[in-house]
């Protein structure tokens, strides 16, 4: 009866790991079809086309480029490899502006060749209007429709992905200021951290510890929109006043929070590793002549390093992962940091931010899944330098 019943057990662990992998499997599966299927996206918007004069010889153009051109930021063809000739743009809202009601009719039927017919009289023009109005034997020059490329994602600096005629997905900004503030906030949490654990495994009473290490282990629990609240009525408005800043919100406040944040990782499981050092090794140093001080910084740390390291790492992927408390105090401005004051966004804040908004299963929504592909690997990064600092120390 009981090798039966132990079989059972078994049985139901063996099934639950494997469905628990299996469902895993599917999740890292589904992330990365969503995100890959973004590079299968034209980069002119679906349904749209991007018409220019018989004369004019430019055949193609990225996503910088088209936006430089209707934001006006290029206004001459022989910027963008073309005949020196001004750029003149032409939207379908702009329509009114050329034809007067009775020639579009009541239905705009007589739009696609008033537009053709614009088209082919402006040499210097470029139309961003639907594939439809355009007939097959217009007398037309086409900017060709090519698939979002690899280097303008993972090398462009600008992310707008609702931008007209071409969205923007740039991740290089989100990307560095998801590190930069992670970066920071370690180089915050590290001396504190350290500290508070070498005094709570050498230096504190029993009784102290006893009262401490709930305390510390209690602030894991807290919700990080708790975290980010208290940013934002207490850290944003104290960084503006010292700093004398316009806005308050910027990566310095993140990157508090955030080490706030990571304190209790890094103080947890930096003083578990340094109580695991013999008791032998202390009192052979203190045997020695070494001082209490001397026996820390020469015997407990260099002993526990590897376990100090990994509350580090571990704290880096609180920091890099965190969501709701980096959203309500960074600023949330998409553009590359210069300095830690700026405003700036991280990879999960616009995940959140912006999924809900997102069409499924459109462009905006493929690229946030592909901004969870690059998250998945930089923690993936992480776990493995856990994993091989551990395998040292064993």
């Amino acid at each position: 009866m009981k090798k039966f019943f132990d079989s059972i057990v078994k049985g139901i662990l063996t099934c639950s790991g494997f469905i628990t992998s299996i469902v895993i499997l599917l999740i890292i599966v589904f992330l990365f079809t969503e995100g890959s299927g973004l590079f299968k996206n034209k980069i002119i918007e679906e349904g749209y086309v991007l018409v220019l004069n018989k004369t004019n010889d430019v055949k193609e153009l990225n996503a910088e480029q088209i936006r430089g051109i209707f934001d006006e930021d290029i206004t001459n063809w022989q910027e963008v490899g073309g005949k020196n000739m001004p750029i003149k743009t032409f939207r379908l809202e702009d329509i009114p502006a050329y034809f007067s009601e009775e020639e579009l009719g009541s239905e705009y039927e007589n739009a696609g060749p008033l537009i053709v017919q614009l088209v082919e009289h402006t040499p210097g023009i470029v139309a961003f209007v639907p594939q439809v109005f355009i007939s097959e034997n217009a007398d037309v020059n086409y900017i060709a429709d090519n698939t979002i490329p690899l280097k303008d994602v993972f090398g462009g600096k600008e992310w707008f992905p609702t931008a007209t005629p071409s969205p923007l997905f740039g991740i290089l900004p989100l990307l560095a200021g998801t590190l930069w503030v992670s970066i920071f906030a370690i180089l915050f949490a590290l001396p504190f951290g350290l500290s508070v654990s070498i005094y709570m495994s050498e230096v504190a009473s029993d009784r102290i510890r006893r009262i401490l290490k709930p305390v510390i282990e209690l602030l894991n629990g807290i919700p990080s929109v708790v975290y980010g609240f208290f940013g934002l009525i207490v850290i944003v408005p104290l960084l503006q006043k010292v700093f004398n800043l316009p806005v308050g919100e910027s990566g310095l406040a993140g990157s508090i929070v955030l080490a706030i944040m990571a304190l209790p990782t890094i103080i947890t499981v930096a003083e578990d590793a340094m109580r695991s050092c013999p008791r032998e090794m202390r009192e052979a140093s203190l045997a020695l002549g070494a001082t209490q001080w001397q026996t820390i910084y020469r015997v407990v740390i260099p002993y526990s390093s590897s376990g100090i390291t990994s509350g580090i790492v571990l704290g880096i992927g609180r920091a890099i992962g965190e969501t709701m408390a980096v959203l309500m105090v960074t600023g949330n401005a998409a553009v590359i940091p210069h300095t830690i004051l700026e405003p700036l966004r991280t990879i999960p804040a616009t995940i959140a931010a912006e999924l809900g908004e997102a069409p499924s299963g459109g462009p905006h929504y493929q690229a946030l899944f592909l901004l969870g592909v690059v998250l998945f690997f930089i923690t993936l990064i992480i776990n493995l330098s856990v994993e091989y600092i551990s395998s040292k120390n064993r």
